[in-house]
């Protein structure tokens, strides 16, 4: 029996934490890696890349089953859970490292980018231009340990509440049906 094929995908929407908390609840996604990519800098620390002087951008790596989820709807839902109208900037959090930016893997990831951003911005779906750049990827680096699941770990904390758990309560309203099932148990 031959295992299933997985298939990987980094975005950048602003702060790490918001999109690892969205992603890593939806059904098709195996996991999320909170990160860097797009910067010069081998294996940047988050001091480093918070400077904005190493070119990285916080980011995410998805790994995702693509018979449950498509790469295309992955980039649906990186649009519906950031601004990409606002150059180097989400919210309160500003810098290159909070830019809006898809590394693709490949021709295919990189024509389904520019094709979505193409129908998005002729059906005007964002009042302002999309500035979401796409950028080959040219490698990613694992963040420190502490990023790892942290609106998980830390839903409590004010940022998150503030900034994350809004995101979360949209996915929970407008995609259950795009969500992680819990495990059913037999009686």
């Amino acid at each position: 029996m031959t295992e299933p094929t997985k298939e990987t995908a980094v975005l950048a929407g602003g702060c790490f934490w918001c999109l690892e908390a969205v992603f890593e609840q939806l059904e098709g996604v195996d996991s999320v890696v909170s990160g860097y990519a797009g910067g010069q800098r081998p294996n940047p620390t988050y001091e480093q890349v918070s400077t904005g002087a190493t070119g990285h951008a916080e980011a995410i790596q998805l790994t995702y089953d693509p018979k449950k989820i498509s790469y295309h709807d992955l980039l649906e839902f990186f649009f519906a859970f950031h601004d990409p109208t606002t150059l180097d900037r989400q919210g309160n959090d500003e810098g290159t490292q909070y830019r809006s930016e898809i590394f693709y893997a490949g021709p295919e990831q990189k024509k389904i980018a520019e094709e979505l951003i193409a129908r998005l911005t002729r059906e005007k779906v964002f009042h302002d231009p999309i500035v979401t750049q796409v950028a080959p990827l040219t490698a990613f680096y694992a963040a420190e340990r502490y990023h790892q699941g942290y609106y998980r770990a830390n839903s409590d904390q004010p940022y998150c509440r503030v900034v994350i758990g809004p995101k979360i309560s949209k996915l929970r309203a407008k995609y259950q049906d795009r969500l992680k099932r819990a495990p059913t148990t037999s009686p």
